[in-house]
């Protein structure tokens, strides 16, 4: 992004105004042009818009970039004036690095746990700048219609990243499928699971491959991101978690910036304009098969909530 300080226009100003006193009109009149040259620098570059992204292209890395609320959010920016990039991700640890390493501006693609694991894990300080929605997690099968079908023994699969393995092991055991030694937290991991006291056998893979591997397996804890891709239908879902639930605010989904930008006004007006267009939450909605329930919680209750899970996320750790 652009340096928006007025770099170079204090040494240029006194210049031009302490020229020597003998000059010809055309030389004042060139010294006036040039002055007023800097001048509009200047106001351009420290005006109202404090926005770093102000007159650029702000690209915003995602997961599932062909939803087609991502083209209704694009035209909704570039209605207010905002010219939005939407770079489409499969992998969900690239999103991070790249707003960090600055080759992008903001992310949407993950919860507050997630982003949690990854800064402290990374060092970083990524952080929210607003919330977009939670999405419930829902416990798959193409072989069994319901949980109590599942037979004792089977494998299930969950994501193997950090802060869904341990929201899918929750669900889990909600089900009745297993028992988690912790009684089930945000850090629970396979190491957690209780396998004399558990029905199933569970199995760590790629959030990417929980739901293509489904052939293979008696169920499988899919994203919401993977859902459609592979064929599966929503209500189909034999148990899913509770979006509304008092303690799933670490679950909402939220954009992310990097800490130095969170005051960003063009970057503040993307978030309003993901949560006030109404064809974009409509969209949001359907694409999560009436799933999603939308948010415009308070940024500061999302920073304390990612303060309050890296703490314990790291207290977990020592």
């Amino acid at each position: 992004m652009p340096d928006t300080s007025p770099t170079g226009s204090s040494s240029t100003g006194p210049d031009l105004v302490e020229a020597p006193r003998r000059r010809r009109w055309p030389l004042v009149l060139g010294a006036l042009v040039a002055l007023a040259v800097v001048a509009g620098v200047v106001v351009a570059t420290t005006g109202d818009d404090d926005s770093a992204a102000a007159g650029e292209t702000v690209r915003i890395g995602v997961v599932g970039a062909s939803d087609p609320y991502w083209a209704t959010y694009e035209e909704a920016a570039a209605d207010a004036g905002i010219d939005v990039e939407i770079i489409d991700f499969s992998d969900y640890n690239q999103p991070n690095p790249a707003v960090s390493e600055g080759e992008l501006d903001l992310n949407q693609f993950q919860h507050i746990v997630f982003l949690a694991d990854y800064n402290v894990a990374s060092g970083d300080d990524l952080q929210p700048i607003g919330a977009t929605a939670i999405y419930p997690l829902g416990l798959h099968s193409k072989q069994y219609d319901a949980v109590e079908e599942i037979p004792d023994g089977a494998t299930v699969a969950v994501p193997n990243d950090a802060s869904n393995q341990a929201r899918a092991l929750v669900l889990l055991q909600s089900a009745g499928l297993i028992e988690l030694e912790s009684g089930g937290t945000i850090f629970s991991d396979l190491a957690d699971v209780d396998t004399d006291a558990s029905r199933v056998q569970v199995e760590a893979l790629d959030a990417a491959l929980t739901a293509t591997s489904l052939d293979d397996l008696a169920g499988a804890v899919v994203n919401n991101d993977f859902v459609e891709r592979a064929g599966l239908d929503f209500d189909d879902a034999l148990a899913q978690d509770d979006p509304n639930d008092a303690n799933a605010l670490p679950y909402a989904n939220v954009f992310a910036a990097r800490a130095g930008d969170l005051d960003d006004a063009t970057y503040l007006q993307l978030v309003e304009i993901y949560q006030e267009t109404q064809a974009v939450q409509d969209g949001v909605v359907e694409v999560s098969g009436g799933t999603a329930v939308m948010l415009d919680t308070p940024v500061e209750d999302l920073q304390d909530s990612l303060a309050k899970v890296e703490s314990d996320t790291r207290a977990q750790q020592d």
